[in-house]
């Protein structure tokens, strides 16, 4: 479905952003203005890095533009590897005020910085258990103060730290109660400083105060609808509702500020990205195979979508469609009038 009203709310489908340039898009990342930063990760186990084989950039710098067709791919950097400047495994990413970039490197457990133009900044974080260490992170946001949260997935817990890395605090440990984590993944912090957990390996997403104190919590296990199946991120806009990547259910839900469900999205790409299309059009085999096939609804469709944004700046709902290789594109409109048929 192209437009949803539901509950006084308008989605409508806008557009996709992806193709050749960036084969598995992970984790993202808004910057001002029109920027936004996305990691392509396209290597999916230790033994493949090690099998050698091309040098890949991980995240690729994007002006969104105004509407489709208008994105451009404007710098790529940060090589696979292990020294200054490369990563392995990036997982979530989160922009500071001064437009720096931090990425998780889950491989590495450590924080990797990097400046507006793609130059590398430095990194910070050790493997470890004890305060301060991390096993795994993944999902990192900044609050209003600029402090920074980052999910430590396998340590099963939040940690908060200076944009340096200095310590501020941390809650949660292993568990199926209220403020208790089964490898969390994706994080996000609304416009009053509520932080919200992808609670993945429970199958829920958890709400708490800026301090870690556990205000509600919303999902189980299953496919209907307000369940989940390892969800792997959240995202909240400035009206309170409630975005959640349902991995592996491959769609996303949206929930209302007390967790109540919304509406669900399938994804609804019923045109090519424009690098997507550039793509077909120079490949004649590939045209003679999509004109062979019964239907081309399947790739409208998320295929285990990994993150999820809302740009407040443009009201899009941003999806990270990994398997397809490319952004899905919501907008949520303001005075929507449906038109008057009957004229």
């Amino acid at each position: 479905m192209l437009t949803q009203v539901v509950s006084g709310r308008v989605y409508d489908y806008s557009h996709g952003i992806g193709g050749r340039a960036m084969m598995k898009p992970y984790g993202m990342a808004i910057g001002s203005g029109d920027i936004i930063y996305v990691s392509d990760r396209r290597y999916s186990s230790l033994a493949q890095i090690r099998a050698g084989g091309p040098i890949l950039t991980h995240i690729k710098k994007i002006d969104l533009g105004n509407e489709a067709g208008e994105e451009e791919l404007l710098i790529e950097f940060a090589n696979t590897g292990t020294g200054e400047g490369e990563l392995i495994w990036p997982s979530g990413m989160a922009c500071d005020a001064d437009d720096k970039l931090y990425i998780a490197e889950e491989w590495l457990n450590h924080i990797v910085v990097f400046g507006r133009g793609g130059d590398f900044l430095g990194t910070w974080g050790e493997t470890g258990d004890s305060e301060g260490q991390l096993n795994r992170p993944s999902g990192i946001n900044f609050d209003d103060a600029g402090d920074l949260y980052i999910v430590d997935s396998m340590n099963h817990r939040v940690q908060k730290f200076t944009a340096d890395g200095v310590f501020l605090g941390a809650w949660g440990n292993k568990g199926i109660g209220a403020g208790q984590f089964n490898a969390p993944w994706g994080i996000t912090i609304d416009v009053g400083g509520n932080v919200y957990v992808a609670d993945c390996g429970n199958h829920r997403v958890q709400k708490f105060t800026r301090n870690g104190d556990f205000v509600l919590e919303f999902g189980r296990l299953g496919s209907q609808p307000g369940e989940f199946n390892h969800p792997s991120d959240v995202a909240v806009d400035p009206d309170g509702d409630i975005y959640v990547c349902d991995w592996g259910n491959s769609r996303i839900q949206a929930f209302d500020t007390e967790g109540t469900i919304l509406t669900t999205f399938i994804g609804d790409a019923v045109q090519l990205a424009k690098w997507q299309q550039q793509f077909v059009d120079a490949n004649e085999a590939e045209q003679r195979a999509r004109r062979r096939v019964p239907s081309l609804e399947q790739e409208w469709r998320f295929a285990l979508p990994m993150s999820v944004e809302f740009h407040s700046r443009k009201g899009w709902m941003m999806v990270a469609d990994t398997q397809r290789g490319r952004l899905q594109v919501y907008a949520k409109l303001k005075d929507y009038i449906e038109p008057q048929f009957n004229l």
